[in-house]
């Protein structure tokens, strides 16, 4: 599973541009899939049946798209303006590398540099607006030809093992829920499953809206990634979760109140079978799990998350211990309903 989350990885796959990431998952799960589509948003769904036949009340769902940035504008002098989208860290975009479009034309974010600041400005998180994108070009024209309005642009970073046990890359939200997916769509599974590979999670749950309309499941489960602060300076709850304490299983967060059977399940699973699982101290963010609890009449909602550091920014770190549980526990939910 690690090899096939270090290739997730390094797609590129920004919300609302995830053709690449979808391609790839999609060629990985037609041999093990009774059923494969994609739908107006570009969610990929693929049904496989499993031992006990149970047709739509199970979803396993994980979000395909990564913050990033798309391109709005040129200058005179060929720097290119742009917009993030979802909710990226500007406080560590600066001197970044980018790739932008198809044809992954390389660029810097930049800025004036820290000399030519003023001591207000250098007190400041830098504005979007002055932010740019420098591609070598040296006029408008050169670098509208290379690199087009509406170009969507990913952070570049190599996914990498970092000291003892982590891993470090970009995108690890939510490309380790797809991993894990993938993993048990290779399997021969106790029941019927619906996996929905999700669009648009980070400019707003987007996808999960018509993905979870259109399968009508009675349960859900979402794998995630959420928000590890283990970092010096921050004590009591405000730690939230940390890496390589076992997934984390949420009982509320900004989004959803999570089904509290559903949670008792997990959490029972987990220690039952050795697992070590945590949860939030501190209640905040949010996920698919939101959107597809208000379906139609409502769905019954769960969630698994890796707690990683760093989330939104050009890098993270998340545990692989606790990945390889993320694939037990949720095997073992699926267990738990066949």
């Amino acid at each position: 599973m690690i090899e096939t989350l270090k290739t997730l990885c390094a797609l590129n796959g920004v919300s609302g541009d995830e053709d690449q990431v979808r391609d790839f998952i999609r060629r990985e799960a037609e041999p093990y899939a009774d059923s494969i589509r994609t739908d107006a948003l570009g969610n990929l769904i693929v049904f496989k049946k499993g031992r006990r036949s149970t047709g739509n009340k199970l979803l396993l769902c994980a979000h395909m798209d990564e913050v990033g940035l798309i391109v709005t504008r040129a200058t005179e002098d060929g720097f290119l303006k742009f917009d993030f989208v979802g909710g990226v860290d500007r406080r560590v975009a600066l001197g970044k590398p980018v790739e932008l479009g198809a044809d992954r034309v390389p660029g810097v974010v930049g800025m004036k540099a820290i000399h030519l600041l003023s001591s207000e400005e250098r007190k400041q998180v830098p504005k979007t607006d002055s932010l740019y994108l420098d591609i070598g070009a040296s006029s408008r024209e050169e670098a509208l030809a290379k690199v087009p309005l509406g170009t969507y642009g990913s952070f570049v970073g190599e996914p990498e093992e970092l000291g003892d046990g982590f891993f470090k890359a970009k995108a690890i939200d939510d490309r380790v829920g797809c991993a894990v997916m993938l993993e048990l769509l290779k399997e021969d599974l106790p029941l019927d499953v619906t996996f929905a590979f999700t669009a648009q999670e980070e400019v707003g749950t987007r996808g999960a809206f018509g993905a979870a309309f259109s399968v009508t499941p009675e349960i859900a489960l979402v794998l995630e990634t959420t928000t590890a602060a283990d970092l010096p300076g921050m004590e009591g709850a405000r730690r939230v979760c940390t890496p390589g304490k076992g997934p984390v299983i949420s009982y509320m967060d900004g989004g959803t109140i999570y089904d509290r059977k559903l949670f008792e399940t997990l959490r029972r699973l987990a220690e039952e079978h050795g697992i070590p699982w945590q949860t939030k101290e501190y209640i905040a963010g949010g996920n698919d799990a939101r959107t597809i609890q208000r379906t139609k009449a409502g769905v019954r909602v769960a969630a698994i998350s890796a707690a990683v550091r760093y989330l939104h920014a050009p890098a993270s770190v998340g545990s692989l211990s606790d990945f390889q549980n993320m694939l037990r526990l949720t095997r073992l939910f699926l267990s738990y309903f066949s």
